[in-house]
């Protein structure tokens, strides 16, 4: 099975480039390519790499690269011109005078922050990474020059020290690498792992080489008999294919003597074979017929063709007993699915039309930009992105069919925040394949997952906790920011009105003298709404701001040292004050206070997380319902107030749940023993025999809150005798 050839070039020329193009795109701009190749030869003239050969030969490489890929123009010209901005002086503007806005757009995403000047080389990598995503987002072109110019480094890092090359080989492994990936460019993908095991594992690598080179002609006498094997196989139904076949990679090989905990030897399927054929009919006729001819490893076949991966590829996989009783994984797809696993974005594009920013957009990559916008600094993003981007692990269905690919380990809340925003906003628990479980289930492949939403869930800090996906963690911390920022503008427009009124004036009084621009401008904001934050967080004194106002200065200096005090106070009162509200004894504050006396209707029984609404009830204070509940009259719809739940409310609250179980000698004490090992309180226990040999339960127990009667209800679903388990 052939592969993609990206070894290093040392006499490739301009010549070279030209013929190359020309093979798959002979109307290209040559004459681009011409004076791109010139240019950059002038300007790194004198310039030397590390291995003593003239600096050209990089660039020229990349580009070279570029091409294997089928890369457009502008693309293989910011190959050759990548590295003139950076150490040549060249500026962006020349770049784009001499050639095109798009390449001078390429070669400034992948320009170094040289002028920026960082206390560590880790903080200038991480903001170097960061700018190049900010330029990928724009044009995806940028990332796939970096990908070719990262190859040809890793192709000649035996030239720099060893320190740099674990550094740089590290640096590949987890970015790079898993950016190819999600790229689709798996020819790129397996090259740079290969090259990053060499450098960061060489004793492994140099024996995994040595091992097996030990049986290579034996081992292409092997491929050759399994090639036409397979060919005839499938000859003998009248479909033509085209039949490869290789060793696998040796990082391939390596993952698996990792994963398994064996040597080189015990590891047996170290052959793929590559079957291709015209479309997908064929693609499962060419599969029964291997598996009718071959015995299949059970457990082993992979239907990427039904269910895509996320970066688009498409395969189906296979593991079976070949000749001899070697073990072999095949894949098998059409020309056009192979052209896409091996190229991966750049098979989507038509190199004529280029590569252009809004043709093509990928949403990770938007994710991408949204978390650049929403962490704090490089590290955080750099961390952000090396836990997301190798998505792979586990595919879960919605409902209706749809599929959603999320990370081992994921839960239903990344789930929920996958498939939109407020769903996960609003997640209250969630059901999968028909049964109740907590939030913090781990998902695995083929389970069905229904989101359970509420209008009065919010996000809470410890989701963060449960989530794995980066998404979800940054909607989450969205959340919590905007709820920070409304109570802090709050809190600063009360403390600001009350020093106001010290002075004998207020904030409508400032709009209407014109004085609020200077207020924020003092206070070195972009808005009065910043303003009003800074001040309910403490950042900003009030006080010292009256200064600022023109029609206040003169009352400035006539406030006593006392009413200043005063000042300074007022915001540490208010805010314990707004602490206590949230920490009075009742589970529901109406109408933002939590004081007033209310009664949880038994005909609901509502507990902190179900949607409620609060009624006026005569002589009785208000009573709280359910959302949903049956048995409020219509009459008491006028007579509503606004509630909401307590967050800072910690009693149990107590629940009936009805359990349909099959009736068996201590199913009551087996029920009673899970609920309790899990902190659970049982207030009381109904047992009630059924016909057809099953048994009912009525349990009231006590609870936090509507997650911790999931997780009881999941665990009670657990129990092998269990039929059904309903909140009554």
């Amino acid at each position: 099975m052939e592969a993609f050839d990206f070894s290093h070039e040392r006499d490739i020329g301009l010549g070279d480039l030209v013929s190359r193009v020309k093979a798959y795109y002979p109307e290209a701009d040559f004459e681009m390519l011409e004076k791109a190749f010139h240019y950059a030869t002038k300007w790194h003239s004198g310039q030397k790499r590390s291995s003593g050969e003239d600096y050209i030969i990089h660039p020229i490489n990349v580009s070279a690269t570029l091409i294997k890929l089928r890369l457009d123009m502008d693309s293989i010209v910011a190959g050759l011109l990548h590295d003139v901005v950076e150490d040549c002086g060249v500026t962006p503007e020349e770049i784009e005078k001499e050639f095109s806005t798009d390449v001078a757009q390429i070669v400034v995403g992948l320009t170094k922050i040289s002028k920026i000047k960082f206390k560590t080389k880790e903080e200038s990598q991480a903001e170097n990474f960061r700018k190049m995503v900010v330029a990928m987002a724009k044009d995806l072109r940028v990332i796939i020059v970096k990908l070719a110019d990262r190859m040809h480094n890793m192709r000649t890092l035996q030239y720099v020290s060893d320190e740099k090359q674990k550094k740089v080989a590290q640096e590949t492994l987890d970015i790079y690498v898993p950016l190819a990936s999600r790229l689709g460019i798996n020819s790129v993908k397996s090259e740079l792992e290969d090259l990053c095991l060499r450098f960061l594992k060489p004793d492994i690598y140099y024996r995994l080489a040595e091992k097996i080179a030990m049986k290579k002609s034996e081992r292409e006498v092997y491929i050759r008999e399994t090639v036409d094997t397979i060919r005839e196989k499938l000859l003998e139904y009248s479909l033509q294919a085209e039949v490869k076949g290789r060793s696998k990679h040796f990082f391939s090989i390596y993952k698996k003597m990792i994963a398994r905990g064996v040597g080189f030897e015990q590891i047996q399927d170290i052959l793929a074979f590559r079957v291709m054929v015209g479309n997908i009919t064929e693609c499962y006729k060419a599969l029964g017929i291997i598996h009718s001819s071959f015995t299949p490893i059970p457990g082993r076949f992979k239907d990427y063709i039904a269910i895509p991966k996320v970066n688009n590829y498409q395969s189906l996989h296979t593991t079976v007993i070949g000749p001899r009783a070697e073990r072999i994984e095949i894949q098998i797809r059409t020309y056009e699915m192979d052209e896409v696993a091996e190229t991966g974005v750049a098979a989507h594009w038509k190199y004529k039309e280029g590569i252009k920013s809004g043709k093509k957009k990928l949403d990770w990559v938007e994710e991408l930009l949204e978390f650049n916008q929403n962490v704090e600094n490089s590290h955080e993003f750099l961390s952000v992105v090396k836990n997301d981007l190798d998505v792979g692990g586990v595919f879960v269905f919605t409902p209706k069919g749809d599929v959603r690919e999320l990370r081992y380990g994921a839960t239903p809340l990344d789930f929920a925040y996958a498939i939109h925003t407020d769903v996960g906003n609003h997640c209250v628990g969630a059901k999968v394949n028909g049964k109740m479980v907590p939030l913090r289930h781990v998902l695995k492949s083929g389970d069905t997952v229904e989101v359970m939403t509420s209008k009065n869930q919010t996000p809470s800090k410890d989701w963060l906790n449960i989530v794995k996906s980066s998404r979800a963690k940054t909607k989450i911390k969205q959340w919590l920011l905007k709820v920070e920022r409304d109570h802090n503008k709050e809190l600063g427009t009360e403390v600001l009105e009350k020093t106001l009124k010290s002075f004998g004036s207020s904030i409508k009084a400032l709009k209407k003298h014109g004085d609020i621009e200077p207020l924020y401008k003092a206070a070195s904001c972009s808005n009065f709404e910043e303003l009003l934050i800074n001040i309910g967080s403490g950042k900003t004194a009030s006080r010292e701001l009256i200064s600022h106002i023109p029609s206040l200065r003169d009352k400035a200096v006539e406030i006593s040292e006392v009413q200043l005090k005063e000042l300074d106070s007022y915001s540490k009162k208010l805010s314990k004050n707004v602490k206590k509200r949230a920490n009075k004894d009742n589970a529901v504050i109406v109408d933002g206070e939590s004081d007033v006396m209310v009664r949880l209707a038994r005909c609901c029984n509502p507990i902190p997380g179900d949607p409620i609404m609060g009624y006026i009830t005569r002589g009785r204070g208000i009573t709280i319902h359910h959302a949903n509940c049956e048995r409020v009259d219509a009459d008491s719809l006028t007579r509503s107030v606004s509630v909401e739940w307590n967050s800072e409310f910690r009693f149990k609250h107590p629940v009936t749940i009805r359990v349909v179980t099959y009736d068996k000698p201590g199913i009551l004490s087996t029920i009673s023993k899970v609920i309790t090992a899990i902190n659970v309180n049982i207030r009381s226990a109904i047992a009630k025999s059924l016909p057809d040999r099953k048994g009912s339960f009525i349990f009231e127990i006590e609870v936090q809150d509507y997650s911790e009667l999931l997780k009881t209800i999941s665990t009670i679903e657990s129990i092998e005798e269990v039929i059904s388990v309903n909140r009554v």
